[in-house]
């Protein structure tokens, strides 16, 4: 559909029909319609915009996605034709606003709020350059109480883990790892899960962790269904669709915790032993992961839960306001997911990760930055991503001969690439192996959101990137 064009009567014609078929609920349908929702605010001014982000953060915590549209929706009616400078007319909208009474979901009768999720795409595509960080704080970053509900739920696995599951066996737990979102600090407010790699001594090589690991996975289950009868807990576990599973999924609740917790409990070969602080590269794990990729065949990134520890490392000692960009192009990297369904298989969320660290070392490196810069900055990696040649050599190099040679035929690939700084045979840019001229054509529609509208002193200018190359330098 073209900016000027209308939606055409027989598309509602059409829905309707559909939805007396099937016997839909209202507003089922409505991703379908999520271009038209964005074109709706855009037409408002700047300070319609703000008032709504301030009548979401008055009432919405967690926000509701029916309660935050109907906000925005309320606000933009109320002040059709108005001039929100005017007073009167702002204290009269913010006072219909906060009456709980009119929400239809029965928060005045005491009925439970729907489930929950983030906010929907419209409120962070309407949100001003200036209120980003506004928008991380209260929407993406998790609050204490969250951490330490994970915190909680992690040490009761760990020690299941270290203390229980392989008692009486020949087999040791080396260490468990945290890994993932929560461990790096980027996890989001709602939506991440905890992963816990547990590195085992039966595990001595890549070979073994590929030929074994789905019976470990077996045999964590089989104790931890028992474990939890003695310990109060409630483990659901979740079905795999693999018949030799590479990682046990389930949820866990306790009476210490206020709410259940997902977690992923991977199996793994300690490549790396252990670590000290000033740790520097061992070639060697990488040497033989090199062998066993040439002479197999194995897919790249197979043995990446090998290096979670040095994942971590490369993100957790960034900047703050860093893992705050990152938590925001994970949440709008959600949104375009949600968007397409299943439709098209998106590239990972580590490789945009990856991407706002690099637009950040190579646009600014400093700990305080322009947050909408740096969103922008991303945007316009992913739209040039057919340019893109991205890695590290923090954790591996070009010194060693076989390293070297291998890591000049990876960067030599199918772009866009952007290689693991912890594996250097996890390509996650992946050449043409994902739908990256989507989340492209994503990125470039959002260049005309909100996010990027400069002050309105500055009528017309928008915010410009960082002036970041393609490739390594």
């Amino acid at each position: 559909m073209g900016f000027g064009e209308n939606c055409s009567s027989w598309i509602y014609r059409d829905l309707k029909s559909s939805m007396d078929q099937v016997g839909a609920v209202p507003g089922e349908f409505a991703a379908c319609f999520t271009t038209l929702q964005q074109r709706f605010f855009q037409r408002y001014p700047r300070s319609v915009k703000e008032l709504i982000l301030l009548c979401q953060k008055k009432w919405m915590t967690p926000p509701s996605p029916r309660f935050s549209y109907a906000l925005e929706l309320l606000t933009s009616i109320s002040l059709q034709d108005r001039k929100v400078s005017d007073r009167k007319v702002s204290a009269h909208c913010w006072k219909q606003a906060s009456r709980r009474r009119e929400v239809s979901f029965g928060v005045a009768s005491g009925q439970s709020p729907p489930n929950l999720s983030p906010p929907q795409p419209t409120s962070l595509f309407i949100t001003p350059s200036h209120l980003l960080d506004t928008f991380i704080k209260d929407f993406l970053q998790p609050n204490e109480k969250f951490l330490e509900q994970i915190r909680k739920a992690v040490n009761i696995i760990c020690e299941f883990l270290k203390n229980n599951c392989f008692k009486d066996s020949s087999t040791k737990v080396l260490k468990p790892v945290k890994g993932g979102s929560t461990a790096k600090g980027t996890a989001l407010k709602y939506g991440s899960d905890a992963d816990i790699v547990v590195f085992l001594s039966s595990l001595r090589s890549y070979d073994s962790q590929k030929e074994e690991r789905s019976l470990f996975v077996q045999e964590i289950q089989r104790q931890l269904e028992i474990f939890q009868k003695t310990q109060e807990l409630e483990v659901k576990f979740e079905i795999s669709k693999w018949t030799a599973p590479r990682v046990l999924s389930f949820t866990l609740k306790s009476r210490s915790l206020n709410e259940s917790v997902d977690f992923d409990v991977l199996p793994a070969y300690d490549a790396l032993g252990q670590l000290h602080p000033g740790f520097t590269s061992r070639p060697k794990a990488y040497k033989e992961l090199i062998a066993l990729w040439k002479s197999s065949g194995i897919k790249g990134g197979e043995f990446s839960t090998c290096f979670t520890e040095l994942q971590r490392k490369f993100i957790k000692p960034r900047p703050t306001k860093l893992k705050s960009l990152i938590r925001l192009v994970k949440h709008w990297y959600k949104q375009c997911k949600r968007k397409m369904k299943a439709k098209a298989s998106l590239p990972p969320k580590y490789a945009l990760e990856l991407l706002t660290v690099y637009a950040w070392e190579q646009g600014s490196g400093m700990e305080v930055f322009d947050t909408a810069v740096g969103f922008r900055t991303v945007l316009d990696l992913v739209i040039k991503y057919q340019q893109l040649c991205i890695f590290w050599t923090v954790n591996y190099s070009f010194e060693d001969e076989l390293i070297r040679t291998f890591l000049l035929t990876q960067i030599q690939k199918k772009r866009p690439v952007i290689l693991d700084p912890a594996d250097p045979t996890g390509d996650v840019g992946g050449g043409d192996r994902w739908c990256w001229h989507l989340l492209a054509k994503e990125a470039n529609e959002w260049l005309s959101s909100s996010c990027f509208e400069l002050p309105s002193g500055d009528s017309g200018q928008r915010v410009q990137p960082w002036k970041v190359p393609v490739r390594v330098p």
